[in-house]
């Protein structure tokens, strides 16, 4: 099966490619907010609806405007691709997949895109438009051989680091097929339970990271404060919308030594999770996952940091694809199936189960059911019956209790 996939590198650019990719990351930003603000006006003044093809022409003319000169500085594919981001944006928000855009910010993360005819790649390197060199990536994995990168898109992290992602096609071949077949649980004293019993532990990613990075933070704040003090602002006042104070270079350092821990937090997390997903999918025929509704379990702020820590959302959206890739099979659990309180056993389902009782006995038959493994029995059930073709897996409608509860 031929199959897209993102591989990402990290490269070192020169003082030049670093200055020229700053102007690109604002010309971007400042055209897909541009887009957004456009667009916006026009539905709300004149009922209006622009699309891509709408501001694309509009583009000509802002870059022949004497304010917006600068634009010219730049490859006009990145400008044309930051509008096809705002489009989907659009799509996904009229599709209730996102919220409405929101504009971006000098903070965090700058991105642009290149299709293939804003990019040159040659025996093995890669030159985008508006540059002389060739960026020096670290490839720490070969390319597909006989892959050629339809797009790339360059990125910079708040912690100054630079990454490249190149999109490419390869011809994926199905795992052997297997008889083994698993149901996840997940939790958080470990990430996630198998319905044969191996449990894969917590490894608290930013829990590791929080006492140096508290330290970090505080001084950012002392800096913050220092420099909102010297623009005229009360000392621990929030800061006028629209008002700008001007930062000291202690401030920034410290800033970018606490982004660094947070991307290295990131790092590991995403290497945990991979190495997880890939173990599963290699060794299982069918995976069932319970569809979690995380979202919502983030609202609770006794729990927010520690759910967000050890990504659920992002380990389904990994064995997803992950299985379509290979040829196995993936399937999502109503996450109103009561996978805890049921018996594995028998069926038998317990009227209520406290989230502190770890273990527990079936008044029917007297088997002992640890919680967690339990659950994920009863998830491994609910999957190989809806794979079969039956229905919604409901024993009741929801009623404001927890989810698999």
């Amino acid at each position: 099966m031929l199959v897209k996939k993102a591989c990402k590198y990290r490269f070192y650019p020169t003082p030049d490619q670093a200055g020229q990719l700053a102007r690109t990351f604002g010309c971007a930003r400042f055209i897909y907010n541009w887009g957004l603000k456009t667009r916006t006006d026009a539905f709300y003044q004149n009922q209006e609806r622009l699309y891509y093809k709408d501001l694309a022409l509009r583009l000509t003319g802002i870059k022949k405007d004497q304010s917006t000169e600068w634009l010219n500085e730049v490859s006009n594919v990145v400008l044309q691709q930051s509008l096809r981001h705002l489009d989907t944006a659009f799509a996904n928000f009229f599709a209730g997949r996102s919220r409405y855009p929101t504009f971006k910010k000098k903070s965090g993360w700058q991105s642009a895109s290149y299709m293939q005819n804003g990019f040159s790649f040659r025996d093995g390197q890669i030159k985008l438009a508006k540059q002389d060199e060739p960026l020096n990536i670290r490839w720490s994995r070969p390319l597909p051989e006989g892959t050629i990168p339809s797009s790339v898109s360059v990125t910079r992290s708040p912690a100054g680091r630079y990454y490249v992602s190149l999109l490419v096609e390869e011809e994926t071949l199905p795992l052997p097929v297997t008889t083994n077949m698993v149901g996840l649980d997940m939790g958080l004293t470990d990430i996630v339970i198998t319905s044969n019993g191996m449990k894969s532990g917590n490894p608290k990613h930013l829990q590791q990271k929080q006492k140096k990075l508290q330290r970090y933070q505080r001084i950012m704040a002392r800096k913050l404060e220092a420099a909102k003090v010297k623009a005229g602002i009360p000392k621990g006042a929030p800061i006028p919308k629209g008002k700008k104070i001007e930062k000291s270079k202690n401030f920034i350092k410290a800033a970018q030594k606490v982004a660094r821990q947070h991307e290295r937090v990131g790092d590991t997390r995403r290497d945990f999770q991979h190495k997880l997903t890939t173990a599963l999918v290699n060794n299982n025929q069918v995976i069932a996952v319970e569809d979690l509704n995380v979202k919502g379990m983030v609202k609770n702020p006794k729990l927010a940091r520690s759910i967000s820590d050890v990504g659920w959302s992002e380990i389904a959206r990994q064995l997803e694809y992950k299985a379509h890739w290979y040829g196995r099979q993936f399937v999502r659990i109503d996450q109103w199936l009561p996978s805890s309180k049921r018996c594995s056993g028998c069926g038998h389902i317990l009227g209520s189960l406290p989230l502190q009782i770890r273990h527990w006995s079936c008044p029917a038959c007297g088997i002992k059911h640890d919680r967690d493994i339990n659950a994920a029995k009863n998830i491994l059930s609910a999957g190989c019956a809806m794979l079969s073709g039956a229905g919604k897996l409901r024993d009741r409608k929801p009623t404001g209790g927890q989810p698999g509860s």
